[in-house]
């Protein structure tokens, strides 16, 4: 391997969602820094099973909830 190329790999520790603590190794920061999670695998809605619809957020629905009151009664 060539030398003075690669990241620095050390320890930080790592805060979840939750408050829950952990150490391990990365290149991301320096040596004993801790990273706040926002989302993680115990609060993300595609882990968890959350409440809010995938659909809700797609094109096709935001088409149709922009264009509903041109559509016909009968169709809905």
């Amino acid at each position: 391997m060539k030398k003075k190329i690669h990241p620095d790999y050390h320890k930080i520790n790592v805060v979840m969602t939750d408050g829950s603590k952990f150490e391990t190794m990365s290149t991301w920061g320096k040596e004993g820094d801790t990273l706040k999670l926002d989302i993680d695998s115990k609060s993300h809605p595609a882990w968890v099973g959350g409440s809010q619809k995938v659909s809700d957020k797609g094109r096709v629905s935001k088409f149709l909830k922009k264009f509903d009151n041109l559509r016909s009664k009968e169709k809905k």
